[in-house]
């Protein structure tokens, strides 16, 4: 277990857990959590806390909500953390805070950078249909994924393609792991970072919650990956015409059978979740 530099980890999401749990099997323990405040959810606007501030809590780690990320209570808090980790956190880490750390800040990105920078690599990696998927770690610099990779390995995924929960999970504990086999070497000074090559970049962009519309009539594989890349949010849907009104129907579960896309289970608008072909029975 490392007694130095303490470590600060910045997550928020079901990613940023499951990092965080391979990391203390491998004896990581961070020092303090950084995540974003609790969120209404639901019709009852209840105040859910994020995965991270979860597993703190259930850990008996120290945690940190901020809003801001210049706020001065925070800063203070931090300041004698001598590495930051950031593992899905959603938010941009301004320079003060990189420049913070004696170790710097690094990130664990799940795409073989610098492929995929950006938002949203796992939606981007599956609508792609993209073979060659792995996780980089690298340096966090003032630019969007562009910081030199500290290490970066291709993982093989034999059941492509797969959803978003799934890609997920398997790359979160990759990322986890590989950051565990190096941490030592790299905090040393043993590890040779390696420039991007940024003429080769690609980008991704935030999901947007109308990126999820269907086009029955489009290629099935293409609608199959659509509906696996956006099963967590912002989810699939169509829209069709029913007694002179057009409803929109979320696809809830779905499958490729030889090549054609066989929708199982829809919900439609204003009604609950039902089988596709008890919904078609009553479109009729």
């Amino acid at each position: 277990m490392f007694a130095n530099p303490r470590i600060a980890f910045f997550g928020n999401s079901d990613i940023s857990r499951i990092v965080l749990e391979r990391l203390a099997a491998r004896g990581i323990m961070p020092d303090l959590v950084v995540t974003t405040p609790d969120k209404p959810v639901g019709r009852t606007q209840t105040l859910v806390p994020t995965p991270t501030k979860a597993w703190a809590e259930e850990n008996g780690v120290e945690y940190a909500e901020v809003a801001k990320l210049s706020d001065p209570a925070f800063l203070e808090k931090i300041k004698d953390h001598g590495l930051f980790i950031v593992a899905s956190y959603g938010k941009i880490i301004p320079k003060s805070l990189i420049d913070m750390p004696k170790y710097g800040v690094l990130n664990i990105h799940p795409s073989l950078l610098p492929k995929y920078r950006g938002a949203s690599p796992l939606q981007a990696e599956i609508l792609a249909d993209e073979k060659d998927v792995g996780v980089t770690i690298m340096r966090i610099d003032e630019e969007m994924d562009h910081g030199p990779i500290v290490a970066e390995k291709k993982i093989d995924i034999p059941d492509w393609p797969v959803g978003f929960r799934r890609l997920a999970e398997i790359l979160g504990a990759a990322g986890a792991e590989m950051l565990a086999d190096i941490l030592q070497d790299y905090i040393k000074g043993n590890v040779r970072l390696q420039e991007q090559d940024h003429a080769a970049a690609t980008f991704t962009k935030k999901t947007g919650k109308t990126d999820g519309r269907l086009d029955l009539a489009d290629d099935p594989r293409k609608n199959y990956l659509k509906i696996l890349a956006y099963e967590e949010w912002p989810g699939t849907y169509f829209e069709i015409e029913r007694n002179g009104k057009n409803i929109r129907v979320i696809v809830k579960k779905a499958e490729l059978q030889n090549g054609e896309l066989k929708i199982l289970r829809v919900l439609p608008e204003g009604k609950k979740e039902m089988d596709y072909d008890a919904f078609l029975r009553g479109s009729r």
